[in-house]
């Protein structure tokens, strides 16, 4: 009698949990399109063409998203000796396009928000392709990786979430402007808050984070670090303005952990599946301490120091076009007073 209870007590209990994490689902999915909504009240149509008529910027971008994160987690799985069904989850996190978190990262930072939500469209649909390319090549270390199922359905989907709302945030801004950016901030900060929310009760609601393999949790920990430090180095290497600096280095840092979650689901058995299931966890919830880290770090300079330090050709008065190689970076160049950058501000109508 009392192990039937018991049994019956743990089946309602986990089915509890299952719907808290069904409306944890919904709720994020919901709060991605608002936020999506929001960014692209900052989208002008005539700055993404221009980053799509010359793509040096946006190539830049997808040589660190689909080029070096693969090849960074293929090193750290080599270098932490992992088992083979962990490295092959270590390539995934690593294959993934780029996330909404990123845009919303880039936002707070002042990076160029045109190229930011380019990127993570353009990186979303080559994913199609990149993904299972990337898989197929590193995970071959391992063993075989043919039998690994992508979820096209999932990752077109993904890219359909992503341009339908940014497109009705473009034609708010521009019908709108006044509007937009109201919507702007009332929704990167409240969408922020509730998708912070989110992840740290999906944390509570796994309990065996911590009992994983410690290689997983500080491979999880540090690898978006290490994404958006390889993106600021090389997007800096190839002379791209600053602003432009930080939308591919967050661009590179923040992977998708949705598609990376059904990915893993799909190829993975309920065991494997036990053993791995920290790793993106832990990337998702690095991938918003680091963007929450560099966005306060990023305001309190620009309390306390002449912002003219931060200042975009666009606050300058200059319609910003793509860096071409060889362009010298320019955003740090301090002017002879910080006044311009504050009449820039409300001239353009930029946060403070």
């Amino acid at each position: 009698m009392w192990n039937n209870s018991s049994i019956t007590n743990t089946t309602s209990l986990a089915g509890r949990l299952g719907v808290i994490q069904q409306a944890l689902g919904v709720t994020l999915a919901v709060m991605l399109g608002l936020v999506i909504f929001s960014l692209g009240c900052s989208v002008e149509v005539g700055k993404i063409w221009l980053n799509l008529k010359r793509p040096w910027g946006i190539l830049t971008g997808l040589l660190c998203q689909l080029g070096a994160m693969p090849l960074t987690a293929y090193l750290l799985a080599l270098a932490f000796s992992v088992q083979p069904v962990q490295a092959v989850a270590i390539i995934v996190v690593g294959s993934c396009p780029g996330g909404t978190i990123s845009n919303i990262i880039t936002y707070w930072l002042d990076g160029d928000m045109d190229l930011s939500i380019t990127l993570t469209t353009v990186s979303t649909l080559l994913g199609l392709g990149t993904m299972p390319l990337n898989l197929y090549m590193y995970s071959r270390t391992w063993g075989n990786a043919e039998r690994m199922e992508i979820p096209y359905l999932n990752i077109g989907l993904a890219c359909i979430s992503l341009i339908i709302p940014v497109s009705c945030g473009v034609l708010v801004n521009y019908k709108w402007p006044k509007v937009a950016q109201v919507l702007l901030k009332v929704g990167t900060i409240f969408g922020g808050l509730v998708m912070l929310g989110v992840g740290i009760t999906s944390i509570l609601l796994y309990e065996g984070l911590w009992n994983t393999d410690a290689s997983i949790l500080i491979i999880g920990s540090v690898f978006p670090v290490i994404g958006c430090f390889i993106g600021f180095i090389i997007s800096s290497i190839m002379r791209h303005s600053w602003n432009r600096c930080r939308a591919i280095a967050m661009e590179t840092g923040a992977q998708n952990m949705q598609i990376c979650g059904t990915v893993l689901q799909l190829f993975f058995s309920p065991h494997q599946l036990s053993q791995i299931i920290t790793l993106p966890i832990m990337y998702s919830c690095f991938q918003l301490l680091t963007g929450l880290l560099l966005i306060i770090t990023y305001q309190i300079y620009k309390k306390t120091s002449c912002r003219n330090y931060f200042m975009s050709a666009e606050e300058r008065g200059q319609v910003e076009e793509s860096a071409p190689k060889g362009e010298i970076n320019t955003a740090f160049e301090k002017d002879s007073s910080c006044e311009a950058h504050k009449n820039a501000e409300e001239l353009h109508g930029t946060r403070l």
